[in-house]
């Protein structure tokens, strides 16, 4: 038997009595098809890496895959082996969520190999539904409750995104523009993670199809109630898409709209101090014959006569609605 990596975030055996269970890290592979074993793996860690380069256990594209060779969701198969890329959403603090996580996953009859470097939620809610399970935990299981766990964090996030959508259309429907960045950063989340949601429904859809031993037709059955869950999730990206391209046109109608109000309002302004810029302008020349020129109250009695053309102008505009 081959040994164990020594650097494993998970070092289990899908037991037959239920629940996983650990695995000593000097123990040999005790893996059969009874009781697979699941080796959870970073990539990344040195130890790790060197146990997948060499291990005769995992085949050359399997390898390469399990080495980080590989992003974009895939399944091969080789008779009752698969590999399969499966992307999980990024919960990891200070990253952004539509950058989701690869997992990379090889199994065989009797050996479950995963790997990643990024910590997904979705690993730990697998092995804590599974670790308390009381009945038989088989290959079948795994795979379908961590498509599963995937999924329902890819919900979470989509209804996330929803919510938020609904908050800003009622934001918009009060005449009040969104923080700056805020739109345009959800219509980059809702495009990003449905890039990776679309070929990921495909892949659950042609697995719930394979003919492979270890699947039975419960699991096939799963399968495909979790792609046609992916489906609804894309259906409302799909639609959230929309609805930020109408509010991305309602923010520039109302950007428009208040630029527009500006110029209307200085317009006004100006029209109001056009007669009397007209007047200052006529009086300030420095010409013999000035009326006014002599009399001690000429400039009060000027001042008078702009203040009150001034609200005559007022009223004329108000009275015609211009103001």
């Amino acid at each position: 038997m081959e040994p164990l990596p020594e650097q494993c975030i998970y070092r289990l055996q899908l037991s037959s009595k239920g629940g996983l269970e650990p695995l000593p890290a000097e123990a040999e592979l005790p893996a059969t098809t009874a009781a697979p074993v699941w080796l959870h793996l970073d990539y990344e860690q040195p130890q790790a890496a060197d146990w997948l380069r060499n291990s005769e256990l995992v085949s050359e594209a399997a390898r390469e895959a399990l080495l980080g060779q590989s992003s974009r969701p895939k399944l091969v198969r080789q008779g009752d082996n698969l590999l399969l890329t499966l992307r999980g959403i990024n919960h990891n603090q200070g990253n952004s969520p539509e950058e989701m996580v690869a997992l990379r996953i090889y199994i065989t009859p009797s050996l479950i190999i995963s790997s990643r470097h990024r910590p997904l939620l979705s690993e730990q809610d697998v092995y804590e539904l599974l670790g308390s399970s009381d009945e038989q935990v088989t290959l079948g299981d795994w795979l379908v409750e961590m498509c599963d766990a995937l999924t329902d964090r890819a919900g979470e996030f989509v209804e996330d995104l929803h919510d938020q959508i609904l908050e800003l259309e009622e934001q918009i429907l009060m005449r009040e523009l969104p923080t700056n960045g805020r739109l345009g950063r959800i219509r980059k989340q809702l495009i990003l993670v449905r890039r990776y949601l679309s070929p990921q429904r495909d892949l659950i859809a042609r697995l719930a199809s394979e003919k492979i031993g270890w699947l039975n037709d419960d699991d096939r059955r799963r399968l495909l109630d979790i792609a046609d869950r992916l489906r609804r999730w894309l259906d409302d990206l799909d639609a959230g898409l929309a609805r930020t391209a109408v509010l991305a046109d309602e923010v520039n109608n109302l950007m428009t709209e208040a630029t527009n109000q500006r110029a209307y309002q200085m317009s006004i302004m100006a029209l109001m101090f056009l007669p009397a810029s007209f007047l200052t302008g006529l009086f300030g020349i420095n010409l013999g014959g000035m009326p006014g020129a002599n009399h001690p109250a000429a400039f009060w009695i000027f001042c008078l006569s702009l203040l009150a053309l001034g609200a005559g102008l007022a009223v004329w505009l108000r009275r015609n609605r211009w103001w």
